[in-house]
C-alpha cells in the first residue's frame, strides 16, 4: 500500500503543477449540492441587490408620501436617497426571512433608535409603523410575505426561491470578483 500511496502523491503533485487552477482548494461534496440562501451572502450587499430588483419590479411600486414621511420620531429629517423605501422593504424582507412570524410591532424595535433631547438624556422611540406595515402590504401583494396563523408574517414558497436566487446571484458575483 505504500507505493500506490507514494505514487497518488506524485501523480497529485505532477497535477498541481502543470495545472495551478487546480491548486485552489476545492468545495467539499456537501458544500457544493446545497443550494445558496440568504444566510450565506453578507447582509448589505444582499439588501442593495433585492432592492435593486424590487425597484425594477413593475408590482412593487413607491407610495406617494414616500418623500414626506419620516422612518422614526426619533429622526430629524426625512430619508435622503430616493431608494430609501426600497431598501427598507428589502431589509424587512431579509428580516422576515431570517424569522419568521415577526411583525409590525417587533420590527418597530429593530428599526427604531434614540430620541436625543438636546441636553436632557435620550431615550429609545420606535420607528414608524406605518412604513413598515405598507411595505409589508406591498410584500404581501408580490407573494413573497404571507400572515401567519400565530400573528406576524412568514415568508411564501415563491417568495423564498426568489431571494434565495438573488442570494445566489450575489454569491456568485462577489465569489467572481
Amino acid at each position: 500500500p505504500l507505493p500506490a500511496l507514494l505514487s497518488y502523491f506524485i501523480e497529485t503533485f505532477h497535477r498541481l503543477i502543470h495545472n495551478p487552477s487546480l491548486s485552489t482548494p476545492t468545495a467539499t461534496m456537501a458544500e457544493e449540492t446545497r443550494g445558496i440562501c440568504v444566510r450565506d451572502v453578507p447582509a448589505k450587499a444582499f439588501i442593495a441587490a433585492y432592492a435593486e430588483h424590487l425597484k425594477n419590479s413593475d408590482k412593487f411600486e413607491l407610495p406617494i408620501w414616500a418623500d414626506l414621511v419620516k422612518t422614526s420620531v426619533a429622526n430629524e429629517l426625512a430619508p435622503y436617497g430616493e431608494d430609501w423605501y426600497y431598501i427598507r422593504a428589502a431589509s424587512i424582507a431579509r428580516k422576515v426571512y431570517l424569522r419568521p412570524g415577526l411583525g409590525v410591532g417587533s420590527l418597530r424595535k429593530w428599526y427604531g433608535g434614540n430620541n436625543r433631547n438636546g441636553v436632557r438624556s435620550e431615550h429609545f422611540r420606535k420607528a414608524n409603523a406605518g412604513v413598515i406595515r405598507s411595505a409589508l402590504l406591498q410584500l404581501e401583494v408580490m407573494k413573497v410575505t404571507e400572515k401567519c396563523e400565530n400573528g406576524g408574517r412568514k415568508m411564501t414558497r415563491v417568495g423564498q426561491q426568489d431571494l434565495d436566487r438573488i442570494a445566489a446571484s450575489v454569491f456568485f458575483d462577489a465569489e467572481e470578483e
